[in-house]
């Protein structure tokens, strides 16, 4: 049941991306130039989006627990940093570049357009660089003396 309540989700969403037209890389990339050919209708999703997850927080919260978890799983840290505005502005930077985020380029792999295959790979790739980085960088304990 767990796993055929993933894929219907997952079919939902990727149902949704694909007829909100965010799998559609002009849309997305004529909503970001607002000195030119400006698109607002994704600021229409996305405010949908907004709007369904607050009431969806507000009535899943209200449960003890999970259906499948014994907990839900939610963030603690509230704290701004340097590694958190810098990965918004290169997920920025990158959407408003390719015209795809993870979420709608997913679903349009389907396509095997091969901007979304590179877009993808490079998605990997920039999560697989961000891993080892940030082991590489992780501060190491001091060998007791």
């Amino acid at each position: 049941m767990r796993t055929f309540l993933t894929f219907l989700t997952g079919a939902l969403f990727g149902t949704g991306i694909a007829m909100s037209g965010m799998a559609n890389p002009a849309k997305v990339i004529n909503f970001f130039d607002v000195a030119g050919r400006w698109d607002p209708s994704l600021a229409f999703v996305m405010g949908g989006a907004l709007i369904v997850t607050f009431i969806g927080y507000r009535l899943v919260m209200q449960r003890p627990a999970p259906i499948y978890e014994p907990t839900f799983d939610v963030p603690t840290n509230r704290q701004l940093d340097g590694r958190l505005v810098a990965g918004a502005g290169i997920f920025g930077v990158g959407w408003g570049i390719a015209g795809f985020c993870p979420g709608g380029a997913l679903p349009a792999l389907g396509t095997l357009d091969s901007r979304v295959i590179v877009f993808v790979a490079a998605l990997i790739a920039g999560m697989l660089a961000t891993r080892i980085v940030m082991d590489w960088t992780k501060p190491r304990a001091q060998p007791a003396e």
